[in-house]
This record gives structure tokens, C-alpha cells and sequence, in this order.
């Protein structure tokens, strides 16, 4: 019998859906003396205006800036023993605190306050504005490689709101916004019909359903716009671009359009990725890292994304080998795997890594939390249950096929950045 909770058995949760469309996931856990309140808005960067990107992270730094009826976010939660942080994506923006199960409703008064009314000032967007367009100057505009997604992006998507980052398009989104952009984007996008709460710990069904009742039961639903993104056309010639900045070594980057998160094939191609190029024993580090010394680091990997994200293959070469040389290199490892497939031992030592990390994420009580929220706000929170049966089924052929598919030269987005002499 095991003896860890969670490795044998499933994560049990009950739904309900209040009157104001807010969709409420229960999942309780008597083992811990924790709970955590874990609110997500169904809103990403792809959500935003074109001509006004990077308002979804702003927001994230707006919310903790307090609401109508409490100045301060951080000390009363403090005050009793809680903690929080957020995070926002392409797809979604993503609010937490986790504390002790007897305190659940100074969470509750917290995460409700700021959904139903948040205080908006001159002063306090200033100071956030200021903190993210300081953000963007450190991590992307004066770091090595910083701007790496600003310009890969735009090269893989030519309509999809996935062409800009996080961040933002650029700088001038955000050092422009003004108190009515945020005021506007907040009533039109953060309202109980357009997030999921999720409870997670020592906490009732009944006591989850009281507090949720008096607490966000009274908030109006919003009008929401129905989300209607532009769909990226099928790629059907290579693209490239090449960059010369100051940084220390050349790096290579090579983007493929892979599926959505909801796609059956999603699976496949994230156990592709693990096999080319997660960690020092994959395919990828191993050949063209250990062996031929072509490159100081290799990774591959997917970026996880709601819609049509994308696969990405990366590295820095080492002194005195050419991008051209490197890039040859990668393509024959692709090619060799759309020939020869994957070995048997290969993929089950992926999967097996893959089912080892989801047992010990989900050992984390805010962990469950979060990946049932992102799971319900998907459309169905019981995918956390589904998904080590969904890896175990991949097949080696279905590795091959995909990579086939889609791992192809017409389908390919390539990033030279080379050092300055």
C-alpha cells in the first residue's frame, strides 16, 4: 500500500457553479492543517488589444495594490500566517494564497474584495507601470538573449495574439496606459463569470459553500466578450531571422507550430520533447553537447499554450563553431528521428519521468490547486486524473508520425543571434 498521499490514488474534488457564473472547484484534503484559495482569470496577453499589449501582467501587479476596502493586500494576510503570489501567461492570469485551514476566510475577504471592487489610482499606476517597464528594460531589453521572444514570436505568428509576449509588444503599451485602459480592461475581463476558484485543504464542502456564498456569491457577473482570436494560418515556407547583439556566445533558435493543449496529439509531443532534449541523458544534449561539442547547452521543449503554441529547439554554440554547422546538426537529429523513430527504453524512461515529477507536484497542495484550476477553466478539472493514462497510451509510432508531421522544414521558424565582433 502506498504510504505518500496522492501517489496512489486520485485528487477527489467537487464543482458547483454559483448564480454569478463563478465555476467553484472543492478538493478536500483532512491530512494538512493548510488550505489554499487559488482564483483564476480566464485572461491572458492574448486577450489583449494589439495596439495595447502587456495589460494582462500589469494587471498582476495592479492586484496586489489593494481594493476599495483594504489598502494594504499583504498585512492582514500576514497577520495570520498566509502568504500569496500570481502569475500570468498567454493564456490566463493566475492568483494564490495558501495559510492555515482555521484562517480560510481572511482569504476569502481578500481574494473577494479586490475581485468586486479594486482601488484604482493615478498613484498606484504609476508605481506598478513604473516596476513593469523596469521589468522590461532589466530582463529583456538590456540582458544577453533578453529579447529573444520579442523577435521569435513575431516570426513564428503573423496574425495570432501569441506574436507578443507577456511583457508586451513593446515598452511604449505599457509606459502609455492610463487609469481608463486598466479600468476598462479590468471590468471587461475580471469578474466572477470569467475565473475559477478553487479551495483546496482542510476546509468542507459545506464550509467551502457558506463562504463562498456570503463572500462572492454578490458579485455581479460581468458582460464578457466572447473570445474570438484571429487563427494562425497553416505555415507553409520556412522563415528566418538573424540577430547581432552583444552577448557572449552565438545561440540557435528553431520554433515549430505544435497543437493545442487540448488536442489529442498534445501528449505525443510532449513526450517528443522530453525524448530530444530534457535534461543531460536526452538525445539532443547528449550528441550534440557531450559527444560532438557543437553547442555549451541543448534543450528542447513546448511551450504548454491554450492554443497552437509552438516547439522549440535551443542552444548556445561553442567558440568557433558556426550556426550554420550547428544548425545542420540539429536538422539531422530531427531527420533521424522521423526515419528511425524513438527506442522502446527511451520513451518508457520519459514517461517514467513525467509520471515520478506529476506524483511529487502533486504532492503540493497548491500544486493540486493550481492544476485543477487550469484544468477547469479548460473545461473539464478532472484532466488532472486523466493525464498519466494519456502518456502511457503514446506509442512510438505516434512519436514518429508527429514528428513527421510536424517537425518539417516548411513549418520551421529559425532565430541566428549572433555575437557582435
Amino acid at each position: 500500500m502506498c504510504s505518500i498521499p496522492y501517489f496512489c490514488s486520485m485528487i477527489n474534488f467537487t464543482k458547483f457553479t454559483l448564480e454569478n457564473g463563478l465555476r467553484v472547484v472543492h478538493h478536500l484534503d483532512e491530512s494538512t492543517p493548510l488550505a489554499v484559495l487559488n482564483v483564476l482569470y480566464d485572461v491572458g496577453s492574448r486577450d489583449e488589444d494589439p495596439e495595447k499589449t502587456g495589460f494582462a501582467h500589469l494587471f498582476e501587479h495592479l492586484m496586489f495594490g489593494g481594493s476599495i476596502n483594504i489598502e494594504d493586500y499583504d498585512e492582514p494576510l500576514q497577520l495570520v500566517g498566509g502568504e500569496n503570489n500570481a502569475f500570468t501567461n498567454n493564456d490566463v492570469t493566475n492568483y494564490y494564497i495558501q495559510l492555515p485551514a482555521d484562517n480560510i476566510e481572511t482569504a476569502f475577504w481578500l481574494e473577494s474584495d479586490r475581485m468586486l471592487s479594486l482601488a484604482f489610482s493615478k498613484e498606484s499606476l504609476d508605481v506598478q507601470r513604473n516596476v513593469v517597464s523596469e521589468e522590461f528594460k532589466q530582463r529583456y531589453l538590456n540582458q544577453p538573449y533578453g529579447d529573444v521572444w520579442l523577435k521569435l514570436r513575431p516570426l513564428a505568428y503573423t496574425v495570432h495574439p501569441y506574436r507578443w509576449d507577456t511583457i508586451g509588444k513593446e515598452l511604449s503599451h505599457i509606459e502609455n496606459a492610463s487609469l481608463q485602459d486598466v479600468k476598462a480592461f479590468f471590468k471587461r475581463y475580471y469578474a466572477p463569470n470569467n475565473a475559477v476558484l478553487v479551495i483546496s485543504g482542510n476546509i468542507s464542502l459545506e464550509k467551502a459553500k457558506e463562504l463562498c456564498q456570503k463572500w462572492f456569491a454578490p458579485i455581479p457577473a460581468a458582460n464578457v466578450p466572447l473570445r474570438a482570436l484571429t487563427q494562425e494560418p497553416i505555415q507553409t515556407e520556412a522563415r528566418s531571422l538573424t540577430i547581432t547583439s552583444k552577448v557572449p556566445a552565438d545561440a540557435f533558435y528553431l520554433a515549430f507550430h505544435g497543437v493545442s493543449r487540448s488536442d489529442e496529439s498534445y501528449y505525443i509531443m510532449d513526450l517528443l520533447t522530453n525524448i530530444m532534449g530534457l535534461g543531460e541523458s536526452s538525445r539532443l544534449y547528449y550528441s550534440l553537447v557531450k559527444e560532438r561539442q557543437l553547442f555549451s547547452n541543448f534543450s528542447c521543449y513546448h511551450l504548454g499554450s491554450f492554443d497552437e503554441g509552438l516547439i522549440i529547439f535551443s542552444g548556445k554554440t561553442m567558440n568557433g563553431v558556426s550556426l550554420q554547422t550547428a544548425e545542420e546538426a540539429v536538422w539531422n537529429e530531427i531527420e533521424k528521428l522521423k526515419l528511425e523513430g524513438c527506442k522502446e527504453e527511451e520513451l518508457t524512461k520519459v514517461k517514467n519521468k513525467i509520471e515520478s515529477s506529476h506524483i511529487y507536484e502533486m504532492m503540493s497542495l497548491l500544486e493540486r490547486s493550481i492544476a485543477l484550476a487550469f484544468a477547469e477553466v479548460q473545461g473539464n478539472a478532472n484532466t488532472v486524473n486523466e493525464e498519466l493514462t494519456h502518456f502511457n497510451n503514446v506509442s512510438r509510432e505516434d512519436i514518429q508520425k508527429f514528428a513527421a508531421a510536424y517537425l518539417t522544414k516548411a513549418n520551421s521558424n529559425t532565430l541566428y543571434y549572433q555575437k557582435a565582433n
